[in-house]
């Protein structure tokens, strides 16, 4: 998440937020899609095939690719692995469950100092050659952790030279707080690569050096003596090798297409539980995730707000922020945190990836399927948005019938004002870039087209198509 070329993803206004009227923005004329539709199809993703590629782009290395994904979510996938302890689950949704522990395992919990023990089991996936040698692998999982249980992902990578790097942890993670404070991990590297959060990434890109194939490695765990365990849905990575660039080319308008996708401000809740990253004003990440969760008809019980102080509005986000924090980053922000935690409702996925080109994301808006984009800017550089920022979430819900991009902004003054159109050439490239000067005219880093994608467990053969074509099954 931060690095020495890479500026914390933490949202950082470096001006007021300037008010904007929700009339203000022209919505497109086509008619919103509707989710309920999108999600009622019978069609299944877990039924086809979990390893992805992206398709070759033009411009790039590797026949044009720069993005490789790899996901393991079908019964084969989990069978295929080398389980110590785990067991392949048939049904709707395969999955990786444990069957008999290996063993105990003492976690003492870095933000709470308790130690205790745990059973735990082990699955390791076979090495997976990234068709794309990459610069940095992000890895993303989707997981049911009934109370009492939780779940380790790590990554071990090849280096282009055959060798390869530690087994580096990307995530301890849980649905809930009760058990562990879910939490990345600082401080790993071995001189050629470290781990950035929730980014693994070459020390010296420059080099030439590469990362060639990863393997990941999950730890299920569980009180002693107990009968529950997590369940693993849906684990991979998303290998990638974005040159380093301060324009990108421009691509040409598609077909128009707005998604009706509730709108929320971030700034609703500026003050409200600084516990997490200092409340409301750091939670684009949170309040986007909300925004389209909600968009599929998912979201909090009113047992699960039960703890949110009532006279606040919108208290889902409150949740949202509570359940995606990351308790050694200290903010909401952490990308797969956010997947994880929209997957953990019933009949939702969700990845972490990146696209290449606005026409990749209006292939996905035309299916109904919107999407988290991280950006950084300078106010000058984003006509209507009235701030800058070193890393901010926004949402994207469609394209207007010129080809500019209809976001729902969450760092807008209120609800009512959260639905925006941005200019597309002035969007792409704050998106898509990689290099970017800050105010003080010193060179930062962009997020190379990052986003998240939350989709149907069930998605229409529609959906499963555009995600196909952006390299997600």
């Amino acid at each position: 998440m931060t690095s020495p070329h890479r500026t914390s993803r933490r949202t950082v206004l470096t001006a007021a937020v300037a008010a904007a009227a929700a009339s203000a923005a022209t919505p497109a004329s086509a008619t919103p899609a509707s989710a309920a539709s999108a999600s009622a199809s019978a069609a299944s993703a877990s039924a086809a095939s979990a390893v992805s590629r992206a398709p070759a782009a033009p411009g790039g290395p590797a026949a044009g690719r720069l993005v490789d994904n790899h996901f393991w979510t079908a019964y084969g996938d989990w069978r295929r692995g080398t389980a110590h302890g785990t067991r392949a689950v048939p049904g709707p949704r395969p999955g990786l469950a444990i069957a008999a522990p290996e063993g105990l395992r003492e976690y003492t919990d870095p933000h709470t100092g308790t130690t205790a023990n745990w059973e735990y089991a082990t699955w390791t996936g076979p090495e997976q050659e990234l068709a794309v040698p990459a610069t940095e692998v992000i890895a993303s999982w989707n997981a049911d952790t009934p109370a009492g249980t939780w779940i380790a992902i790590e990554l071990r990578g090849t280096y282009s030279d055959g060798t390869t790097t530690p087994w580096y942890v990307m995530g301890r993670w849980a649905a809930g707080d009760q058990d562990i404070r879910r939490t990345s991990v600082d401080g790993q590297g071995d001189g050629r690569s470290s781990v950035w959060t929730d980014t693994l990434a070459l020390d010296d890109a420059s080099s030439g050096l590469r990362l060639a194939a990863c393997r990941l490695r999950l730890a299920l765990l569980r009180r002693p003596g107990s009968r529950a365990t997590p369940t693993v849905r849906r684990a991979g990575v998303m290998g990638s090798d974005v040159p380093d660039r301060f324009e990108v080319p421009a691509s040409a308008p598609g077909p128009a297409h707005e998604l009706s996708v509730p709108c929320y401000s971030q700034n609703t809740h500026i003050g409200q539980y600084p516990e997490y990253d200092n409340g409301g004003e750091a939670w684009c990440s949170p309040t986007s995730s909300t925004m389209i969760i909600e968009y599929w008809g998912r979201g909090p019980s009113p047992e699960d707000l039960a703890w949110v102080n009532p006279d606040f509005a919108d208290p889902q986000v409150c949740h949202a922020a509570r359940y995606t924090y990351d308790h050694q980053y200290e903010g909401c922000g952490n990308w797969p945190f956010n997947a994880a935690y929209a997957a953990s409702y019933e009949g939702l996925q969700g990845v972490v990836t990146r696209l290449g080109s606005l026409t990749e994301l209006e292939r996905l808006i035309a299916a109904g399927i919107p999407a988290i984009t991280s950006q950084s800017f300078r106010e000058e550089e984003l006509t209507g948005a009235g701030y800058g920022t070193a890393g901010h979430l926004m949402t994207v819900i469609g394209f207007t019938e010129d080809g500019d991009v209809i976001a729902n902004d969450p760092a807008s003054p209120g609800n009512e004002a959260v639905r925006r159109v941005y200019r597309r050439r002035e969007w792409e490239n704050i998106w898509l870039r990689t290099k970017r000067h800050d105010a003080e005219g010193r060179v930062r880093s962009g997020t190379g087209g990052v986003c998240y994608l939350y989709f149907p467990a069930r998605p229409s053969a529609a959906q499963c198509a555009a995600l196909a074509s952006v390299g997600i099954r």
